[in-house]
């Protein structure tokens, strides 16, 4: 191998040893060996991706990835008309429906909170008395864009937060609606007319990373219940380490917990399972029946 191939596979893997959540499982010369061996007689960064990539997966965390050059720009760049937005509607019974679809990364979610957040004020505006909001198609990426979306639904304070694995704890802070960090480049969100009302979180095998992050922030809230699927099971927190090209390790950090305090490991079962087989019509009658039978919603038109 040379030099710089040598030099650019030890800087991903010192990048893994020193953050990885499951760090102290892991069995680091064998990783290193193993990286090493494979990587071979690489002669350019591009040539040890492949080896970088085989010791995120003997991480074994479910999660971990890594973006080469193109990739990571691609992810983080996304182009403004390939950008989904959040999807609102009122339904019979009183009930607004907000759909929060995947947005890859807070860097390009500015007009993804601007939409959500012109969809719930509508809907505000047409006096709802109760909300469900749905995750089921959310994969991942970012979590803050959507947590700002939906802000003024799910209520100020702290609702959640990431565990390190030296037990150190990052709080997930909504204030004026916004979380924390982006009140300045987001700006604050109107309140709800009628605050703290019942919602209802759909979720599915799909909902996963940054959308279950999105879950467990309504988990302990108020007249909130989940309904669906179990979600996928990767409630967990990575960061993205940039390489001297470019490319991304994307590395597990941390487990998620709920405002409770309660940290969720694996898949996210919803209070009410609701089997995909019967249908979304059938999920959504379910949520809006309990949505119609909570205070405030009794005798809503």
């Amino acid at each position: 191998m040379t030099p710089e191939a040598s030099a650019y596979l030890a800087s991903a893997l010192e990048v893994m040893e020193k953050h990885s959540l499951v760090r102290a499982d892991v069995d680091w010369p064998k990783v290193r060996r193993d990286a090493v061996a494979r990587a071979g007689k690489a002669r350019t960064p591009a040539e040890t991706y492949a080896a970088i990539r085989q010791a995120l997966r003997d991480l074994d965390d479910a999660h971990s990835t890594f973006f080469d050059p193109r990739e990571a720009s691609e992810a983080l760049n996304a182009p403004a008309d390939e950008l989904m937005l959040p999807e609102g509607r009122r339904l019979a019974g009183g009930i607004g429906y907000l759909m929060l679809p995947p947005v890859p990364s807070d860097g390009v979610a500015a007009p993804y909170v601007r939409s959500g957040r012109s969809a719930v004020g509508a809907l505000d505006g047409q006096g709802v008395c109760g909300w469900i909001i749905d995750v089921r198609s959310n994969s991942g990426g970012d979590m803050w864009g959507p947590l700002a979306a939906v802000g003024p639904v799910l209520g100020d304070g702290t609702v959640g937060a990431a565990v390190y694995a030296d037990g150190g704890k990052a709080p997930w802070t909504i204030e004026k609606g916004t979380p924390r960090q982006y009140l300045d480049e987001w700006g604050s969100a109107p309140p709800l007319a009628r605050p703290m009302p019942p919602v209802a979180v759909l979720t599915s095998g799909r909902t996963a990373s940054a959308a279950e992050a999105v879950t467990i922030a309504f988990r302990g809230r108020p007249h909130t219940r989940t309904f669906g699927q179990p979600t996928a099971g990767v409630p967990t927190a990575n960061a993205p380490y940039r390489l001297s090209d470019g490319a991304l390790v994307i590395l597990t950090v941390a487990r998620e917990a709920d405002r409770d305090g309660r940290v969720h490991n694996g898949a996210i079962a919803p209070d009410v399972n609701v089997p995909a087989g019967r249908g979304s019509n059938h999920l959504l009658k379910v949520a809006t029946d309990w949505l119609r039978a909570q205070g405030g919603c009794r005798e809503a038109p």
